[in-house]
C-alpha cells in the first residue's frame, strides 16, 4: 500500500511539472509573437528601405549596436561597390548562445535582400531584432 502512494505521489508531481514547463513555454511564445508583431509595426514606419528598394551605400565598413535578448549587440557592415557585402557580429557578450546562433541566421538573407527589412528568426526574437535593428543603424550611416 505504501508503495502505491509513493507512485502516485511520483506521478501527480510528474504532471504538476509539465503543466509548469507547458505554461512557461506558452508564455514565451506569446512573448515572442508580441515582440515580433512589434518589430514588424516599427519597421513599417521607417521608409529607407521603401524608397526605391536599391540604396546605394557609401563603400566602408560601419558599426551599428541595437538591444537584444540579453543585453547589446553590437555589428560590423561591410559595404563594397555601394552593397551590403558582409555583416559581423563584433560583440553580444550577455547573449544566450543558441539565441544567438540561431539569430545570426538571419545575416545571409540581409545580404541578399540589401536591406535589414526582413522578418526576424521565430525562436529568436529578440536577439535577432538585436541583429536586424545594430545592422539597420550601420546602413543608415552608409547611406549615400
Amino acid at each position: 500500500m505504501r508503495e502505491f502512494w509513493v507512485r502516485l505521489v511520483s506521478m501527480l508531481a510528474i504532471v504538476g511539472i509539465l503543466l509548469g514547463y507547458n505554461s512557461v513555454l506558452d508564455a514565451r511564445a506569446k512573448e515572442d509573437e508580441i515582440a515580433r508583431l512589434s518589430a514588424q509595426v516599427a519597421g513599417n514606419g521607417q521608409s529607407d528601405s521603401e524608397n526605391g528598394g536599391s540604396t546605394n551605400y557609401k563603400d566602408g565598413t560601419y558599426t551599428g549596436e541595437a538591444d537584444g535578448f540579453g543585453g547589446t549587440i553590437q555589428v560590423e557592415v561591410k559595404i563594397e561597390k555601394s552593397k551590403i557585402a558582409e555583416i559581423n557580429v563584433i560583440s553580444a557578450e550577455k547573449e544566450d548562445g543558441a539565441y544567438l546562433s540561431m539569430a545570426k541566421d538571419m545575416i545571409p538573407k540581409i545580404i541578399d535582400a540589401q536591406s535589414a527589412d526582413i522578418d526576424t528568426i521565430s525562436g529568436a526574437t529578440f536577439s535577432s531584432t538585436g541583429i536586424k535593428n545594430a545592422s539597420e543603424q550601420a546602413l543608415e550611416k552608409a547611406v549615400k
